[in-house]
């Protein structure tokens, strides 16, 4: 019996240390990997980011040379994209969806675990084309033709990079779905599941629709480099606006990729701070489908200025106005959640309610860009970048913030620091408002983006802006401080972290329990 007894422990034995992740098949630790790769990634991109905002504290060419400059906007765009800000929403759903719809684990563990480990050659590609032959890609994270044709090897990498980097994310998205659809515990019905599962199976339907279009791009792009054919090319009978419209037919809808998930995230948070149900829960499910539905049928508002006729640019302006609506609906039950609600302030609500506020100022620009007059003005000025800002840090970056802070007590079992994680909210803030607030008006005054050098006018707003750029990326090492402490020195967290001695339980408020109080399993009708 005893022999017996051994014999099965040694079955059992699972690998630690680096090959447990290595081989992990577990939706947690494979999460975990997504949000510290994010992470590493952010700062990476950050690095870049300060780089370019070095360069512009003072006119003239200071640090780098125009190429390289070129070059660290190309890939400050691809890394926070791709490298940052969508490993960490996959991370949260990783995390997340399994636990929040009852499932065991994620539908397709292995595929799980190498859809992980495709990003961190991708990352090394990406980064290493700096150091290619001929430098870095500097064709805007955009990757424009006929810009692309002219670069050197580093392209090639670039080109590398994303397939793998779309590999990750169509494979993470049909986990995605399969889970979602299949895996949910008995009772729980679509209209019933948290709306973090709702966003992110529309989201995941949105990356298996547009990641092949953006790998179709850059594959054209590749064989124009290297196999004589001529798709953007107008000496051969190509078109080089026809790149424009293959890379913004996935770039319009990736814009939402990256918005839905944070949608979800704070769906989730302003509710458990409000001690109140979310508000309107069927009306946030539409909503977000139909933001998902018109996502795909506004992409050449992006290019207003290519010489289209008026008739589609009336379509497009229109088209592009028209998602402002389900995005107010949203914003409405968002603000009606709070109403009346018990609030209380930790960080994750405040880091939500500053994405509610920025992020609806970043939608208001993009409203104002939507205006055919007003945006062939304004087209490739700061004024854009301003706007797409506003919308990925305050409005992606943020809810991120909020989730970690959330659910970090479920996921370590133990407390941050309270009053670190407030300094962090507030010095993110402002010195996110003091970065690119100022870029508004630099963009109104016809400061064009991607330039190295800039005339005397704009010294000024470009000085403040950089002084916010660095406060703001400094702030993020410090919530690298926060994040440390408490995974080291936390304090163990409660059974219920969100529930202060003296706040109101679900049961003493008028309106109905929420749909997912996990308080009891659903029952099977």
């Amino acid at each position: 019996m005893e022999a017996a007894h051994a014999h099965d422990d040694s079955h059992d034995h699972a690998p630690s240390g680096l090959m447990r992740y290595v081989t992990t098949t577990n939706h947690k630790d494979i999460g975990t990997m997504y949000l510290w790769f994010s992470f590493t990634m952010f700062l990476v991109g950050g690095v870049m980011a300060l780089t370019i905002r070095a360069e512009l504290f003072q006119p003239g060419l200071q640090l780098v040379r125009p190429e390289f400059f070129n070059t660290m906007t190309t890939l400050h765009g691809l890394v926070m994209v791709f490298g940052a800000i969508m490993p960490a929403f996959v991370g949260f759903a990783n995390w997340q969806i399994p636990l929040m719809i009852g499932a065991p684990d994620m539908a397709f563990p292995r595929m799980n675990n190498w859809s992980f480990w495709l990003l961190p050659p991708a990352a090394i590609l990406l980064v290493g084309s700096l150091f290619a032959p001929g430098g870095g890609p500097g064709a805007g994270w955009t990757l424009y033709a006929p810009l692309t044709v002219q670069q050197g090897m580093g392209m090639d990498l670039t080109i590398f990079a994303i397939h793998i980097l779309g590999m990750s994310s169509i494979m993470g998205s049909i986990n995605i779905v399969t889970t979602i659809l299949n895996m949910r515990a008995p009772g729980m019905t679509l209209m019933k599941m948290p709306l973090f599962v709702w966003t992110w199976l529309i989201t995941a339907y949105l990356l298996i629709a547009v990641m092949p279009v953006l790998a179709g791009a850059v594959t054209m792009t590749l064989t124009d480099r290297h196999f004589g054919t001529h798709f953007f090319n107008p000496a051969g009978g190509g078109d080089p606006v026809m790149f424009q419209h293959i890379f913004w037919f996935f770039g319009h809808p990736e814009v939402y990729i990256i918005a839905i998930p944070a949608f979800g995230v704070v769906s989730q948070v302003l509710p458990a701070f409000s001690r109140k149900p979310l508000f309107g829960y069927p009306s946030m499910v539409y909503a977000t489908a139909s933001i998902a539905i018109l996502s795909f049928l506004v992409w050449a508002h992006h290019m207003y200025t290519v010489g289209m006729p008026v008739e589609a640019q009336l379509y497009y302006m229109f088209a592009t106005m028209l998602i402002a609506v389900p995005t107010g609906v949203k914003v409405f039950n968002w603000v009606a959640t709070m109403w009346k609600g018990s609030l209380t302030f930790e960080t994750p609500m405040l880091f939500a309610i500053g994405f509610l506020f920025l992020f609806t100022l970043g939608g208001f620009t993009g409203l104002v860009l939507s205006v055919v007059p007003v945006d062939v003005q304004l087209h490739d000025t700061y004024y854009v970048v301003a706007h797409f800002h506003y919308v990925m840090v305050a409005g992606a970056l943020f809810s991120a913030f909020a989730g970690v802070y959330f659910w970090l007590p479920k996921w370590i079992g133990k407390m941050y620091d309270e009053k670190l994680g407030k300094i962090h909210f507030w010095l993110s803030i402002v010195f996110f408002n003091v970065a690119f607030f100022p870029q508004h008006f630099l963009g109104l005054a016809g400061m064009p983006r991607r330039i190295p050098d800039y005339s005397l006018q704009f010294v000024d707003f470009n000085m403040i802006s950089s002084i916010g750029a660095f406060g703001f990326g400094l702030s993020q090492v410090f919530f690298l401080y926060v994040l440390l402490k408490a995974i080291k020195y936390g304090e163990k967290a409660p059974q219920r972290p969100w529930e202060g001695a003296d706040t109101l339980e679900w049961t003493h408020l008028p309106s109905p329990a929420p749909y997912h109080s996990f308080e009891k399993a659903p029952q099977v009708k």
